[in-house]
């Protein structure tokens, strides 16, 4: 866990404890994007002064079991009762801020190597670059097929919402293996700062998705008048109390998931969308809230301090909600990695630096 306090200036980067005020302000949720962006040589795209320079990490410690964590075994299968497993997408585009996350969860696990990566990507050619940066990770790739999805993406605010990869999330219980019975699924944009056995050991009673609700947003502008003044659409609510959930951090108990057919659904909210009129505007979120909002276990607002990264325009800098932070969550158009690149940081952004392996190693 981190202790968070407000200071002048910008923080750190070698800051463990930081201390703020308790006068902190919230912000409207922002939904994490992905840039439209992809760069066929895996190089940054322009608006980052390291564009000319390929993709090269750093390799990361080797992190350790403590003693009390089931005796790790490298003949371990994916099935192994005793992995915690965490979904997270990965790409050209934002595989600094995934390898970022990855770091952050193994230095923070207590027991690290019973961590199970599932890498959802619509390009296998990353895998060497995984491989070297972690040696000892246990991973599997999953290739998800961008056409699966993209004759139900429908145009939206920015261009950057429509890439196929945002809604590799929607086919989890399909892309992994049958006898992986819970995920937690993360957004590449984020550090977890606490073990995250914490938030897999995380009660989801009879619910499907466990995720930090947020009621006190205005869930209303999430959909478009059109939907909320047709009686047909709107009524999808009924009967329960809709809270806006970031989906960059999530529970899934995957056999209930199977069980219900809940791609199924997602899916033909999305028809609705293409062939109906227009019901939503931002991309991957609203299909979510329609079929989970309301049926949503409550975790912790620890487990996703969300909209660091500013709105999904400007990028504006923003403190942290207030309460303790197990995790910070870079959602909106502003990335820590750009933003310290181009010397412009935002004072929570020296928090996600250590984390960072960018860059080749010392000699």
């Amino acid at each position: 866990m981190l202790l968070i306090a407000k200071i002048s200036g910008f923080f750190s980067a070698a800051m463990v404890i930081v201390v703020v005020s308790p006068s902190f302000q919230s912000f409207p949720p922002a939904e994490a994007i992905r840039s439209s962006h992809i760069d066929p040589f895996l190089r940054f795209p322009s608006h980052n002064r390291l564009s000319s320079e390929p993709l090269s990490f750093r390799r990361s410690p080797f992190f350790n079991n403590a003693d009390d964590c089931a005796a790790p075994s490298s003949s371990l299968s994916v099935c192994d009762p005793s992995l915690v497993h965490i979904a997270i997408t990965l790409d050209a585009d934002y595989l600094r801020g995934s390898i970022a996350a990855v770091h952050s969860v193994l230095q923070h696990s207590r027991c690290p190597e019973s961590v199970f990566f599932h890498f959802l990507v619509s390009d296998a050619g990353l895998e060497p670059l995984v491989r070297s940066t972690f040696p000892h990770l246990r991973f599997k790739f999953h290739f998800f097929d961008p056409n699966v999805v993209r004759g139900l993406i429908s145009s939206s605010v920015r261009q950057a919402l429509e890439q196929p990869l945002n809604y590799a999330r929607n086919y989890l219980a399909e892309l992994l293996e049958p006898c992986v019975r819970r995920v937690i699924y993360l957004d590449s944009d984020l550090i977890v700062v606490d073990d995250v056995l914490k938030l897999w050991n995380t009660s989801l009673g009879s619910r499907t998705l466990g995720a930090p609700e947020y009621c006190h947003a205005n869930f209303t502008k999430y959909f478009t008048d059109r939907f909320w003044s047709d009686p047909r659409l709107a009524s999808a609510f009924s009967g329960r109390r809709p809270c806006y959930f970031n989906t960059g951090v999530m529970v899934i108990d995957l056999d209930r998931w199977r069980r219900f057919g809940y791609t199924r659904r997602i899916e033909r909210w999305m028809e609705v969308q293409k062939t109906d009129g227009r019901i939503y505007e931002l991309g991957s979120l609203p299909p979510f809230l329609l079929v989970f909002a309301g049926h949503v276990a409550p975790i912790d607002h620890r487990w996703n301090q969300h909209g660091l990264g500013g709105d999904n325009v400007r990028g504006s800098c923003r403190d942290l909600h207030p309460g303790p932070v197990s995790l910070l969550h870079w959602s909106g158009s502003g990335k820590p990695w750009v933003r310290l690149d181009e010397n412009r940081p935002c004072p929570l952004d020296s928090l996600w630096a250590p984390y960072d392996l960018f860059g080749p190693s010392p000699q």
